[in-house]
């Protein structure tokens, strides 16, 4: 009965509702009330997830150096599992509490793809401080991570795109064209990019003198006016919607021999009234729009899907498993104690809800050259707030970075770059290198 009662207490709040009010104050702009809810004992019950979650929300209020710091706990504590997964993949199934009692009391450290994902976050947090070695250093790392888990699921789930992007702006900014080059194709080949990528291999192959690529990526995407040389270029970087979460799918049957309890995760969509986000220069009355380069919510449902029959089957074997005891102990001490078994079998069975709830449902991005000099630029969340941005001042080869996120309709901007003329206008968090 006394383990009965520890199940009770440690199963009585899914990770939805312990996180409900981070979530919540992330989502209305609460950002340091978040933070700080986030990092609370007992609220994620995971140093992965406290990390992640809490690192996520530094990142959208532009505090990069608290971002680095919780994203890097999140990676430190992950590590082993880390290593171990790039050396035995399959090894990442194995875990006897989760065979054995439940999924929830085992520690959570992350599915694959969002291992993958933080190295790319931790990526694009070096970028905004102006780390591109950093940068360069995590997405080789998450790229590992991906194809390791894919190697797990022998599937391949299109992913990797924002690392791949912000891995090739890393190598432009160093002046690496060939390297980038190679980051643009992987994305192609995973058609993720659209317009974005197109654009930019015909603009490299050009650039290399790749004289049978450039005919062909020309005849594929079209001729796209090369930049002028000394254009100054403006890159935004958009997390947009709200990622899905987990929520219970449960059977429960009472036999003669004691209750037989099912629970498994499935996934609960978050629908965004925003679709992407429109970067203007408003002096030239030119406008991009951005483009997907990483599908979060579609990688997290095809994830869950390759492990349902797993997540089923471990299901399956404890609700047996406890059945049994639940006879042996009813054989031994009567009748109540074949009821206190049935209350166990009902409450330990829960499925794993935890999930890195503060990721978008996608990462898009777009690209803007412009000519040097003074410029009005204004981003607007297609089905939600337009963010003027006010006049900045871009030196030729300039690269400024937007770092962007969609909450509900609200607008989140960070300026990288840039020098600004008005004073109504957010402050460049950061200074980044000029390209070449």
């Amino acid at each position: 009965m006394g383990l009965v009662l520890v199940l009770l207490g440690s199963s009585c709040a899914s990770y939805n509702e312990r996180t409900y009010m981070a979530l919540e104050q992330f989502e209305s702009g609460r950002f340091g009330e978040a933070i700080v809810a986030y990092r609370e004992d007992g609220v994620t019950e995971s140093k992965f997830l406290k990390g992640a979650e809490s690192g996520t929300v530094a990142f959208v209020d532009g505090r990069w150096g608290a971002a680095l710091k919780f994203f890097t706990q999140a990676s430190q504590a992950v590590r082993e599992v880390e290593d171990e997964s790039l050396l035995h993949p399959e090894r990442a199934l194995e875990s006897l509490a989760a065979w054995t009692v439940s999924e929830t009391l085992t520690d959570y450290h992350g599915e694959g793809y969002e291992r993958a994902l933080l190295h790319s976050c931790l990526g694009l947090t070096y970028l905004a401080l102006g780390k591109v070695e950093d940068l360069l250093v995590e997405v080789r790392r998450s790229n590992a991570l991906l194809e390791a888990e894919e190697e797990l699921y022998e599937v391949e789930y299109g992913a990797g795109g924002m690392g791949h992007f912000i891995s090739a702006l890393g190598y432009e900014l160093r002046g690496d064209l060939d390297e980038a080059y190679i980051d643009y194709k992987r994305m192609e080949a995973k058609g993720l990019g659209g317009a974005l990528v197109g654009s930019s291999l015909v603009r490299l192959a050009r650039t290399l003198g790749r004289e049978n690529d450039l005919a062909h990526w020309t005849k594929r995407f079209g001729e796209d006016t090369p930049p002028s040389p000394d254009a100054a270029r403006v890159v935004l970087i958009a997390g947009v919607g709200a990622g899905p979460l987990k929520r219970e799918g449960r059977l429960e049957v009472m036999t003669d021999e004691g209750l037989l309890a099912w629970a498994v995760p499935q996934i609960q969509l978050r629908p965004s009234p925003v679709g992407h986000v429109v970067l203007e220069a408003n002096n030239l009355d030119a406008s991009v729009s951005s483009v997907i380069i990483e599908d979060v919510g579609r990688i997290r449902a095809k994830n869950l899907d390759d492990r349902l029959a797993l997540l089923a089957t471990r299901s399956t074997v404890r609700t047996f498993l406890k059945r049994a005891l639940r006879n042996s102990v009813e054989e031994e001490h009567g009748e109540w104690a074949g009821l206190a078994a049935d209350i166990f079998t009902s409450v330990s069975e829960r499925a794993d809800l935890r999930t890195w709830s503060t990721l978008p449902d996608t990462w898009q991005a777009a690209r803007m050259f412009l000519p040097p000099g003074a410029h009005e630029l204004t981003v607007t969340a297609q089905g939600g707030q337009t963010v003027p941005l006010g006049v900045f001042e871009l030196e030729p080869g300039e690269t400024m970075f937007l770092i962007a996120r969609t909450l509900r309709r609200r607008l989140h901007v960070q300026v990288l770059g840039g020098n600004p003329l008005t004073t109504d206008q957010p402050t460049p968090a950061a200074s980044v290198p000029v390209e070449g």
